[in-house]
């Protein structure tokens, strides 16, 4: 039943793993390839560190209830067994929306640049690229996304 339980938890993680999506400047949705994008240029202000929340889908919680309800159905007998079943899944459940929530968090970084305008706008993207105060960047825009790049 371990080695089941274990099973379970591995293809879980793989599962979580193909489900993060990426919010790098450098990444580019097969929407976006071919479409006219808008360039600004300005220059790095100030940068921050930031957390960029993880995906909260029902696959996580999905999961973590099968593996609860797996384990929870190996203690006892009876109604007991029953009622460790129904707990298992249920804290299952909740570890494992927790969990996808976690392992598919990231770094990122608030990014506030004046543009060439005066103006000063802030992005918000994942923390692969380094941007220091003083940088000349360009921000690419398209259909609502914005991307800082050097």
């Amino acid at each position: 039943m371990r080695m089941t339980s274990l099973l379970v938890a591995a293809g879980i993680l793989l599962t979580l793993s193909g489900c993060m999506s990426s919010n790098s400047g450098d990444v580019y949705s097969r929407d976006e390839a071919r479409k006219t994008q808008t360039v600004r240029l300005g220059v790095v202000e100030s940068v921050r560190n930031v957390k960029l929340e993880g995906t909260k889908t029902p696959i996580g919680g999905g999961a973590g209830a099968v593996v609860g309800g797996i384990a929870g159905s190996s203690v006892g007998g009876g109604k007991g067994q029953a009622i460790a079943t129904v707990l298992g899944a249920l804290v299952g459940g909740l570890a494992g929306a927790a969990a996808e929530e976690g392992i598919t968090r990231k770094d990122g970084l608030e990014i506030t640049v004046k543009l060439e305008s005066g103006n000063l706008i802030a992005v918000v993207q994942e923390a692969d690229v380094q941007f220091n105060p003083g940088d000349k960047v360009r921000l690419v825009e398209s259909g609502g996304v914005t991307r800082v790049t050097h």
